[in-house]
C-alpha cells in the first residue's frame, strides 16, 4: 500500500514539475518583458519618442509569445514524453520563434524607414509598396534559415525557383509589370504620396498610397481612385506639388471701357494682396498684379495672379477674393460690365 502510494506521488510530482517549470520560466520571462519595456519607455521619451514606440509596439506581443515558448521548451526538457516527440516539439518551438523575431525585426525597420523617410529626403520613399518589400525580404530570410534548420538543402531550391521563375513570369506578366512600375514611380519620386495629380483621363486628386498593383488616388470629393501603375507610367499626369507645393492662381474679370484703368490695376491689386494676408492658404509675402490683354465685346479684359500654398486653397482664395473686389468696385464706381450686344438697325436697313 505504501509501495503505491509512493508511486502515486511521484507520478504526480512528475506531471507538477513541468507545470511548475513552465510557470516559473513564464513568470521570469514576463517580470523582465516589464522591466525591459519600463526601460525602453523611459528610452523613448527622453531621446526619440516616435521610435522608441514603434518599438515598443513591435516587441510587446512577440516578447510575451516568445517567453511562453520559452517555458513550454523548458518544460518539455523535464517531462517524461518521449524523446522524438520532445525533440519535434523543440523544433516546432524553433520555427516558431524564428519567425517572431523575423516579425519584430520587419515591424521595427519598416516603422523606423518610415520614421526616417519623413525627417529627410530618403533615397526610396516610403509606402505600402517598400513596406511589403522589405518584409518580404525578412521573412525570406527567416524561411531560409528555418529551412537551413531542418537540414534542407538551399541551393536545389533556388535552382528550382530559377528555372520556374520564366513560366511564372509569363503568367503573371499584368501583376509584374505594375510591379516594377510601382519601383519606377517610387522610386523617381516624381509621383509621392500627398501629391496633387490631375491625370490626361481626367482624374485626378491626392495621391494615397503606392501600393505593388495600383496607385490610389483620393478625389477632393472623398472617392478613392485605384489607377494600375503599369497604366500611370503611360499617362501624362500633372504634378501639382512639384517641384513647389505653392502655386499661382489667376482669376480673369472685366472692367467698362471708361474705366480708370491705372485705378482699376491699384485697387485690384490691394484687394488681393489683402486676400494673400489675411485668408487662410494664401502666400502673404507674395506681391499679386493683373495683366491687361483683351478689347472684348462687354469691356477690357484682365486677368489677376496670386499666390496659394496648395492646390486646393485656390477655391477659397477665389472666394474670398471675388466677394471682396465686387464689394470694393462697389465703392470705387469701378464698373463690372454685364454682356451687351449691339444692334446697328441703319446698318440691318441699307442691308
Amino acid at each position: 500500500m505504501k509501495s503505491l502510494y509512493t508511486e502515486s506521488v511521484q507520478r504526480a510530482l512528475e506531471m507538477l514539475l513541468p507545470l511548475g517549470i513552465f510557470l516559473v520560466v513564464l513568470s521570469a520571462g514576463y517580470a523582465l518583458r516589464g522591466y525591459l519595456l519600463a526601460r525602453l519607455s523611459r528610452w523613448a521619451q527622453t531621446n526619440d519618442f516616435r521610435t522608441g514606440d514603434v518599438i515598443l509596439s513591435a516587441i510587446r506581443t512577440p516578447f510575451l509569445l516568445l517567453c511562453i515558448m520559452l517555458g513550454v521548451y523548458a518544460a518539455l526538457q523535464f517531462s517524461n514524453l518521449p524523446k522524438a516527440l520532445v525533440g519535434k516539439a523543440d523544433m516546432g518551438l524553433s520555427i516558431l520563434a524564428v519567425f517572431a523575431v523575423a516579425m519584430v525585426a520587419a515591424n521595427i525597420l519598416t516603422g523606423i524607414t518610415r520614421i526616417r523617410a519623413e525627417r529627410i529626403e530618403s533615397v526610396l520613399p516610403v509606402t505600402s509598396l517598400t513596406e511589403n518589400v522589405i518584409r518580404i525580404v525578412i521573412f525570406g530570410v527567416a524561411v531560409l534559415i528555418v529551412l537551413n534548420g531542418l537540414g534542407i538543402s538551399i541551393a536545389p531550391i533556388l535552382a528550382t525557383l530559377g528555372v520556374g521563375g520564366l513560366a511564372v513570369a509569363l503568367a503573371l506578366k499584368d501583376t509584374l509589370s505594375n510591379f516594377f512600375a510601382g519601383f519606377h514611380i517610387v522610386a523617381t519620386k516624381q509621383i509621392r504620396v500627398g501629391d496633387y495629380l490631375k491625370l490626361s483621363s481626367q482624374e485626378e486628386g491626392y495621391v494615397n498610397d503606392i501600393s505593388w498593383r495600383a496607385t490610389k488616388i483620393r478625389t477632393l470629393s472623398g472617392n478613392l481612385i485605384l489607377v494600375p501603375n503599369a497604366k500611370l507610367t503611360e499617362l501624362i499626369v500633372t504634378n501639382y506639388t512639384l517641384p513647389e507645393k505653392d502655386m499661382a492662381v489667376q482669376v480673369g474679370l472685366g472692367v467698362h471701357y471708361k474705366s480708370d484703368l491705372a485705378k482699376v490695376e491699384r485697387v485690384t491689386c490691394e484687394v488681393a494682396a489683402e486676400v494673400m494676408r489675411e485668408v487662410p492658404g494664401g502666400v502673404p509675402t507674395f506681391s499679386p498684379f493683373i495683366r491687361y490683354h483683351t478689347f472684348g465685346e462687354s469691356g477690357i479684359d484682365l486677368t489677376v495672379v496670386m499666390r496659394v500654398e496648395t492646390f486646393v486653397d485656390q477655391f477659397l482664395i477665389k472666394h474670398e477674393f471675388i466677394k471682396r473686389l465686387h464689394d470694393r468696385f462697389a465703392g470705387e464706381g469701378i464698373v463690372i460690365p454685364n454682356p451687351i450686344r449691339a444692334l446697328n438697325y441703319d446698318q440691318e436697313k441699307m442691308g
